[in-house]
């Protein structure tokens, strides 16, 4: 049966647009945790060969987001509170570095994106919309990284982060994000007085404190 969440890929070369694709249907829980993903049907309903979808499934393997077992079919992984509990600890402290290196480099044109973000997200926790709070939580955070300049933290995140993210989908309900909101503030606060050793501590606490509420060690 076609998977109408899938649209055909014009450009057959595009691997990493399977891969993203993939990843997205992963992480906001369009295929659920434990289902069951077959390389032939996504094949065809992306309008490619197996060869692309297998490689993908293989990237997303390796990053921990589905899982495969010989002569079984790959599945999507179940959520793990453990495991996220470690990859909030690892991301605390990556964008917290990220934020000691990027405070003395902010510009005026950086804070008025990051007030501009963290407005985005207070609109978008009170409207429940949580594609909207996850994509401006992640613009606030991503102005740091940007301004600290060093890929090896990003890339280094950006393997960690898709697993974060699939908890906030999940647990998105129970999510008190307005706290997020404020701690953004008294970040961007002591940014702009360029106190890095104090805005990288608020960061890591802000990662810190998410993930205590979406894991089973904040119940």
């Amino acid at each position: 049966m076609k998977n109408k969440k899938i649209t055909p890929i014009k450009r057959l070369s595009l691997r990493d647009e399977v891969y993203e694709t993939l990843k997205k249907n992963i992480v906001q829980l369009d295929f659920e945790p434990g289902a069951r993903l077959h390389d032939k049907e996504l094949a065809e309903d992306f309008g490619i060969s197996r060869t692309p979808v297998r490689e993908a499934l293989k990237r997303l393997e390796d990053e921990g987001l589905v899982e495969s077992t010989p002569g079984s079919s790959t599945r999507v992984t179940p959520l793990n509170d453990e495991e996220a509990s470690h990859a909030f600890t690892v991301a605390a402290v990556l964008h917290a570095l990220g934020t000691r290196l990027a405070v003395p480099q902010l510009t005026e044109r950086d804070f008025e994106q990051l007030e501009t973000a963290n407005e985005e997200l207070e609109i978008a926790l009170k409207q429940q919309d949580i594609i909207g709070a996850i994509q401006a939580d992640e613009a606030f955070h991503q102005i740091y990284l940007q301004a600290a300049a060093n890929p090896e933290i990003i890339s280094a995140l950006k393997r960690i982060m898709p697993k974060i993210q699939r908890l906030e989908f999940a647990q998105f309900g129970s999510l008190n994000g307005l706290s997020s909101v404020t701690q953004h503030k008294k970040i961007i606060e002591v940014s702009r007085h360029r106190n890095e050793a104090l805005a990288s501590r608020l960061v890591e606490e802000n990662w810190l404190s998410l993930g205590k509420l979406l894991t089973s060690k904040g119940k």
